[in-house]
């Protein structure tokens, strides 16, 4: 089973390609052979009818390891894969206001950010400055006030109201014992 005509993707030395004069040879079990020449090892892999990888290629002398490259390669991508699998994806939706929205609006919004909060995804509320309004921020940092102040049981803030161009944000993130 060994991989020598085959084409590989990564750049680990394997085979024919190891040509350093002396390497630490290792058996698949794990045992040491010593320290031999890279065809001694090559032969020991061609005898036992496995590859001969180079793990360590940097160290004094390089390590190499006889084994089945392929179910070794397969082996690490199943776990890669099943790390991807397990990773949680942070969704962060936005609801933007407005410095003269009314208060049923409000309620809506927040009505709204109370689902996404409970999914588990972050929330990030924008108040958008128009015209004159760039004047006088702190009342968009009001209207941010209002709905923190509705939705303050069930979130925390991770910064307070900031002053981002025409925009003031406000980024909240579920509690920790809530979501999925």
């Amino acid at each position: 089973m060994s991989l020598k005509n085959n084409k590989k993707t990564d750049d680990t030395l394997l085979n024919d390609d190891i040509r350093f004069k002396e390497v630490r040879c290792n058996a698949e079990d794990g045992s040491s052979h010593g320290i031999m020449s890279s065809r001694e090892a090559l032969a020991l892999a061609d005898e036992a009818g496995l590859d001969l990888v180079c793990i360590a290629p940097s160290a004094q002398p390089p390590v190499v390891k006889i084994m089945n490259y392929g179910k070794f390669k397969y082996q690490q991508e199943k776990k890669q894969k099943e790390a991807r699998k397990n990773q949680k994806i942070i969704v962060t939706k936005e609801i933007k206001l407005s410095v003269k929205i009314a208060q049923n609006d409000i309620d809506y919004k927040v009505k709204h950010a109370l689902e996404f909060l409970e999914k588990g995804n972050h929330v990030k509320f924008r108040v958008f400055l128009r015209g004159r309004e760039m004047a006088n921020p702190a009342a968009g940092a009001e209207v941010l006030a209002r709905v923190w102040d509705m939705i303050e049981d069930v979130a925390v803030k991770e910064h307070d109201p900031k002053f981002e161009g025409r925009y003031v944000n406000m980024l909240v993130t579920p509690l920790k014992g809530s979501g999925k």
